[in-house]
């Protein structure tokens, strides 16, 4: 049995808490066993069953197979991919059950696929995203490195992300549209042509809204786990 620990304790590591719960529940071969957090209010407390084990600097202290990062900052959860797959540490992937995945699909390792995901044929999705709840990558789109697909996105046939993007709650990317490294696509926005890196767009159709700062998008409070 492979034992998972969760990086980040917050509302989206409790998320990925749920998925790897309903797989073990479905018979994968994986149990996760509890989160680290550098937040020390959190030691000792308990989310979804499972332990706040303490901070990421004592991971080697617990006996595990595998992590997933719970972290929905992608600047953030980059920075502790990249730290820990330097130490040699492995990443498993956290998939819902009710998730729908094409056979050819290439998933990286690391990343969270929740409930009613839909990856099409010939998708390919890089190491330590996120496809939340709902979202739809359709046929042969390239997701990059670390990028989040938010709840109800539909990405249409053909579509490239790029590393560190994010594609808000409901919006829709038309096919064969680029999405570039470290941009967002505003929440219910439609993007009908390529969009630079390091912008953020927004409406129907989408436009230029503002650019994002290089050192990523604004951070989330509720994880807090050093880099």
């Amino acid at each position: 049995m492979k034992r998972v620990l969760i990086i980040g304790a917050g509302g989206h590591a409790q998320v990925v808490a749920d998925i790897l719960l309903r797989m073990h529940e479905a018979g994968a071969d994986l149990l996760p066993i509890g989160y680290l957090d550098d937040n020390p209010h959190l030691f000792g407390e308990w989310r979804l069953g499972l332990p706040i084990l303490g901070p990421l600097a004592v991971i080697d202290a617990i006996e595990h197979d595998a992590l997933v990062i719970g972290i929905g900052d992608n600047q953030t959860r980059k920075a502790i991919y990249e730290r820990l797959a330097a130490c040699g540490k492995q990443f498993t992937v956290a998939c819902h059950p009710s998730a729908i995945i094409a056979r050819d699909a290439v998933i990286g390792a690391g990343t969270v696929i929740a409930a009613r995901a839909v990856v099409n044929a010939g998708a390919r999705v890089g190491v330590n995203v996120i496809l939340n709840s709902g979202s739809i990558v359709e046929h042969h789109n390239c997701i990059g490195a670390h990028a989040h697909i938010a709840p109800g996105s539909t990405l249409g046939g053909g579509v490239v992300v790029g590393e560190g993007a994010l594609i808000g709650i409901g919006a829709t990317v038309l096919p064969q549209c680029t999405i570039g490294a470290w941009s967002v696509v505003g929440g219910g926005a439609l993007v009908t042509s390529a969009v630079d890196d390091h912008l953020v767009v927004t409406g129907i159709p989408a436009r230029p809204h503002m650019t994002v700062p290089r050192n990523g998008h604004p951070r989330h409070r509720r994880a807090h786990v050093r880099v």
